[in-house]
């Protein structure tokens, strides 16, 4: 593998996981209500415990991502 190989598919992972972030905060922003209905099936949640789980795990996604994506990006193409 080549170190180029390497920084497209991180930038390609780091689009998509962007992207994938984007949609779950468009469907927390737009359909809210909908979202916590759809999930108060299963769980027995208050909106603010809810909200609280998807602000904490977005959050921890975006943090995965410009660790384990961004930042190696970056790193490798100081390097190389």
């Amino acid at each position: 593998m080549t170190t180029e190989l390497i920084c497209r598919t991180l930038a390609w992972c780091s689009l998509i996981n962007i992207g994938i972030l984007l949609f779950w905060w468009f469907w927390i922003m737009l359909a809210h209500d909908f979202m916590f209905r759809f999930h108060g099936k299963w769980f027995k949640l208050s909106v603010d415990t809810f909200d609280a789980i998807h602000y904490g795990l977005m959050g921890f996604f975006k943090l995965g991502i410009i660790l384990f994506n961004i930042i190696p990006y970056f790193a490798l193409r100081i390097v190389g």
